[in-house]
Parts: C-alpha cells; structure tokens; sequence
C-alpha cells in the first residue's frame, strides 16, 4: 500500500486514467498488467513479498520475464515518503523500474533520487492539455559499457603508412617555369 492513504479524488482520477493509458499502449509489446486504485491484480514477487506496483511488464514469450516496472504518481504523491517507501524498493527489483510524474514535478523527484540514492531507468513527465495526455521522456539509464581487457580484444590491425601522391612529369611541350632557383649566400671565413 502507497504512503500516501488518500490521495485527492480527482488526483486519484488523473493516476488511474494515466494508468490506463500507458497500460493501452504497453499492451502492443508487453503482457501487461495494472493496479489501478486500490486493485491489486498484477503482482511482483511471491507470498508475503508481493509488491503492486501501477504497471507490471512481461515479455509475451512463455517464460514471461518481467521486463519493466512502472509507477505513476501525482503532485501530491512526489514527495520523500513515497520515494523511500515504493521507488528505493522498485529501483532495487531486477527489472527497469521506469517513473512517471507531472511534469511541473520533475526537478523534485529528480532530486529525490539523487538524494537517496534511487536509479530510474525512465524518468517520464506528463501534462494533460484537454483530454489527452502527452509523456516526454526526461531521462533514459545507458547501459554501461563492458570493458574489453587486452586479451579478449580483437588484434588491432597494422595500416600501412599513408602514401605519398607522385610527382608528375610535365607535358613534353610544356614551359618551365621563369623562377630560377638561387643558391644561398655563403658565409665567408673569417681570418
């Protein structure tokens, strides 16, 4: 259960129709399953160590391997409380944990992470102009790049030295040029 015991009535609307809409969009690539309210249909873990998170992703093949977590939180939602008590727990689960929040929230919950130390592997904002909803993604997590030790690293490969052009001889018929080359001045010895 969220910290926050009871959200506004029409904050709650607006979580549970963002909800649904990224559960209509998620539905093409993923299995997925909502929580929407106080619904607890699509759960991450076993036994006592069920948590349900907004959004559950898994992959269609048969094994279904939880591919992402989503949680969506309202004005009201971003605050320390939630960070620690759903986020810290989210971000440590083996799968992405991607978070949603309005957009006039972002700097707050950015710093929420960094503060305690919690690694959002989507970090979306959204706003609602009339009746749709538009995400903008704020940050994505690269993978990290595996170094390669010398002795599993392809051989580097020789390249020959760059080649010079060659100079090419003059047309037969062609003048030579009117500038003669001079010697230069030599130093006379001193007696």
């Amino acid at each position: 259960m969220s910290p926050i015991l009871v959200r506004p009535v029409r904050e709650q609307l607006e979580h549970d129709r963002i909800i649904r809409l990224l559960h209509a969009k998620s539905r093409r690539r993923y299995e997925a399953g909502m929580n929407p309210g106080n619904e607890r249909n699509a759960a991450v873990g076993s036994g006592t160590a069920s948590v349900y998170p907004d959004l559950v992703l898994q992959s269609q093949e048969r094994g279904r391997k939880l591919e992402a977590i989503v949680e969506v939180e309202t004005g009201e939602s971003v605050n320390h409380l939630e960070a620690l008590a759903q986020w810290a727990f989210f971000a440590r689960l083996r799968a992405p944990f991607h978070l949603y929040v309005p957009a006039g929230m972002v700097e707050v919950a950015r710093r929420l992470c960094e503060d305690n130390q919690i690694v959002v592997n989507e970090f979306w904002s959204y706003h609602t102009i009339g009746d749709e909803v538009r995400f903008t993604l704020v940050h994505r997590l690269r993978d990290a790049p595996v170094a390669k030790s010398r002795a599993t690293a392809p051989p580097r490969r020789k390249t020959a030295p760059p080649m010079k052009r060659a100079a090419r001889p003059a047309p037969k018929g062609a003048a030579k040029s009117p500038v003669k080359k001079t010697a230069a001045p030599r130093r006379q010895k001193r007696k």
